[in-house]
């Protein structure tokens, strides 16, 4: 196998790797909004009678948990896979 064909290779699978760092991003997205989405229709739908006003409460914190916590790992990830590239590379 030649040294072309191991560099496009290892490009290859960077590019995959930060793909794969988005989707899980994406995926973070997606379960916080839906927890802050089921706080929202318990506020709407329970407030006048003081039912599961609690449970939205934990929903809504846990929901906005899990969007932070997202974004703080997909950062993280981006800027180790960012200094990689940057050694694989040779610093250019």
């Amino acid at each position: 196998m030649t040294d072309n064909s191991s560099d496009t290779r290892d490009k290859l699978a960077i590019e995959r790797t930060r793909l794969a760092n988005e989707r899980t991003f994406l995926a973070y997205v997606r379960t916080g909004l839906a927890l802050l989405g089921a706080a929202a229709v318990l506020f709407q739908f329970f407030a006048e009678i003081n039912s599961h006003v609690a449970t939205a409460w934990v929903l809504a914190a846990f929901g906005l948990l899990v969007l932070v916590v997202g974004l703080f790992r997909f950062n993280r990830v981006r800027t180790e896979l960012n200094a990689y590239t940057d050694e694989v590379n040779g610093g250019s």
